[in-house]
């Protein structure tokens, strides 16, 4: 009796667009960028190492939004991006603050920046499990659960970019340094709605007056980067707030209707059960 061959349990790759690549090229190039910046932080070019990340970041809110418009996203695309995105935006960061200050601090500051690097990490984590969530409501897409990984390494670094403009000692001190990293990790792994600008609809009336407005941005972020900057991490500071008094409107007002709708489902099961009910038959003698 001949055997069959042993099939193949793997299956090979499909041909692929090349217009489907270009996320996972953006991602790659975000991982290039931040790593990069770790390059330029061992030489003490800090300015350029920030730059690098900025790019990173850059490039990291690009990928997403290409990858939908020309409907590439894929598992892989996905856990590149994650990959990528503890890389540039928690371990380079962390490393980058270590070798500017935090290594005066000895072990202390070693473990604040572990401390840094599993909370994004964590963070991360908990970000591509809620993407399985099944049924959620359709707001859920507004918010993210925590400050996001891009938000928390800019506000990490801004002791760093304050300090390019204002050349202060205060600013290079470990403890302050280690308080703005603890916090900032507590962000993000911790459980407060924060804005995600997903799926924010510009009307028509106020297209112009948009692009007018971040053509502004964009000339005072290349004429003051790092005032800019940081009054960017200042106004989305201040806007935490907000957001979690808006997620708990939402959540309240769909709890609200949800508790209705239950309700009048079970009102209309009961009168739909007493009109079926036969009638009943008074005692015979």
């Amino acid at each position: 009796m001949r055997r069959r061959p042993l099939e193949r349990s793997r299956h090979r790759l499909r041909s692929l667009h090349i217009n489907r690549m270009i996320p996972n090229v953006l991602t790659l190039l975000a991982l290039a960028a931040g790593l990069s910046s770790l390059r330029f932080a061992l030489d003490e070019r800090w300015q350029v190492a920030l730059l690098a990340l900025l790019a990173a970041a850059v490039l990291d809110a690009l990928d997403g939004r290409i990858a939908r418009l020309l409907k590439g996203s894929s598992r892989f695309g996905a856990e590149l991006d994650s990959l990528s995105d503890f890389l540039c935006f928690g371990v380079a960061p962390a490393l980058i603050l270590y070798l500017w200050v935090l290594a005066d601090a000895g072990r202390v500051g070693w473990a604040l920046v572990l401390v840094f690097c599993i909370a994004s990490a964590l963070r991360l984590a908990r970000f591509n499990a809620d993407v399985d969530l099944p049924d959620p409501p359709p707001w859920h897409d507004n918010f993210f659960v925590g400050v996001p990984s891009p938000a928390g390494a800019g506000l990490v670094l801004m002791p760093m970019m304050l300090w390019f403009q204002v050349d202060a000692a205060w600013l290079r001190h470990p403890l302050l340094v280690g308080i703005v990293m603890v916090a900032i990790a507590a962000l993000l792994v911790s459980r407060i709605r924060t804005y995600s600008f997903k799926k924010v609809r510009v009307p028509p009336e106020l297209i112009l007056p948009t692009m007018l407005a971040i053509g502004l941005y964009l000339a005072f972020l290349v004429s003051a980067p790092w005032t800019t900057l940081c009054l960017t991490g200042v106004v989305y500071l201040a806007s935490i707030p907000f957001s979690s008094r808006a997620f708990q409107a939402l959540r309240q007002a769909h709890a609200g209707s949800t508790e209705m709708g239950s309700a009048s489902g079970s009102s209309a099961a009961a009168t739909e059960v007493f009109h079926d009910r036969p009638p009943v038959q008074p005692p015979r003698d």
